[in-house]
């Protein structure tokens, strides 16, 4: 990015955001789903190769490494967000997705050049394991001792003028105030392999696991919400919930679906809600409209945009683009070329779609690839 007037770049973001919003769209907004995990294995970025492992298990690193992430994508990666330095720096307890799982007490593992993950802990003989511990605390229980315990850190440097790059570290958060879904947390706890057989071969079990995961889910926000001083509900709320993509609509339905209507109720005061989907969850798509008034959906792969939108209609929000394998292997022209394939499906009518990639970026992804994303996006957006 030499040579970016980053002061003329954010004016432009500034008023094209404004736009949107009004509903007067002057082009496609252009996102990207990025973490630490986008520039942990780049020795420009991760100048010490801090993994990991050493990123969930020291609070002064996962504090250094959101740092030069974060100060790398400003520097570096176009998209439609403020870029240059800011004026403070905001960083939060990072333990990826693994952090519901990890409160219930499954224990985290790691795999070289990968995010964290979790070994499931309901075992076919400990089935009701957590049916007999009770919910864990939100504050104390698993993973979020830790959590608040690398926040009161983070927090204690604000206190201290800490600086990086001469900006202050001005505020930091706490992980567990959303929720990657009841169905997903399932298969972490469970196993996806136990969980699905569950539904099939012992489905009173699945159901009052869903159940209970949906009910601790409930305990955890509230709880964090009232310590933070959050509004005990919103207009409307956003949850995750990839795992979906494996039922067919009718076991959605029968099985997920009222879990998820108790989840929107405890928080939304009617919406329009949102949901991020990562895979192929499509089939769900009109369900989660109609019966929950989902109005903005964040999708994966393999998606049909253009039968999205005809689908869904023109007021409903999409986000979506080019596949992360395919950026991950593509070339400049080849993305550019997808992006105006997408672009021309029709998801643009009503002028409620934003790009991304589908879904996350990943490390393998070339930043000349995100480029020609950005670049073609401007190009064929307007």
């Amino acid at each position: 990015m030499a040579g970016i007037d980053f002061e003329a770049h954010n004016a432009e973001v500034k008023e094209m955001w404004a736009a949107y919003h009004r509903g007067e769209p002057t082009r496609v907004p252009i996102i990207f789903g990025i973490n630490v995990r986008y520039t942990m294995d780049r020795a420009d970025a991760n100048p010490d190769g801090i993994d990991f492992v050493q990123y969930t298990s020291d609070p002064a690193m996962m504090l250094q490494r959101q740092l030069e992430h974060q100060c790398w994508i400003r520097h570096h990666l176009p998209h439609d967000a403020e870029m240059g330095l800011p004026t403070g720096w905001h960083v939060h307890t990072d333990f990826q997705n693994t952090y519901e799982a990890a409160w219930f007490g499954c224990p985290l593992r790691f795999h070289r050049h990968q995010v964290p993950d979790t070994t499931p802990i309901l075992g076919d003989d400990q089935k009701r394991l957590l049916f007999d511990q009770g919910i864990p605390d939100p504050f104390t229980g698993g993973v979020m001792a830790r959590a608040f315990e690398y926040r009161d850190y983070f927090l204690e440097q604000v206190a201290k003028g800490y600086e990086y790059r001469g900006v202050p570290l001005v505020g930091a958060g706490v992980t567990g105030l959303g929720t990657d879904g009841p169905v997903t947390v399932a298969c972490n706890i469970r196993g996806a392999t136990e969980f699905f057989t569950d539904l099939l071969a012992d489905p009173e079990y699945a159901y009052e696991l869903l159940d209970y995961i949906v009910e601790a889910t409930i305990v955890r926000i509230r709880a964090l919400r009232q310590r933070f001083g959050h509004a005990a509900m919103t207009p409307g709320w956003g949850f995750a919930d990839d795992s979906v993509q494996l039922l067919s609509p009718a076991q959605y339905r029968d099985l997920v679906l009222p879990h998820h209507r108790k989840l929107i109720a405890a928080f939304s005061e009617g919406g329009p809600n949102s949901i991020h989907l990562c895979g192929d969850a499509t089939q769900h798509f009109v369900t989660l409209r109609d019966e929950l008034n989902i109005q903005s959906f964040d999708t994966g792969f393999p998606v049909d945009h253009g039968r999205l939108r005809r689908e869904l209609g023109e007021a409903v929000q999409l986000q979506g683009g080019p596949a992360v394998p395919f950026l991950c292997h593509a070339t400049p022209a080849q993305v550019r070329a997808e992006v105006r394939r997408i672009l021309e499906t029709g998801v643009r009518e009503g002028g409620r779609f934003i790009l991304r990639e589908g879904n996350n970026l990943a490390p393998e992804i070339p930043l000349a690839n995100v480029v020609a994303l950005y670049e073609a996006g401007r190009e064929y957006g307007s």
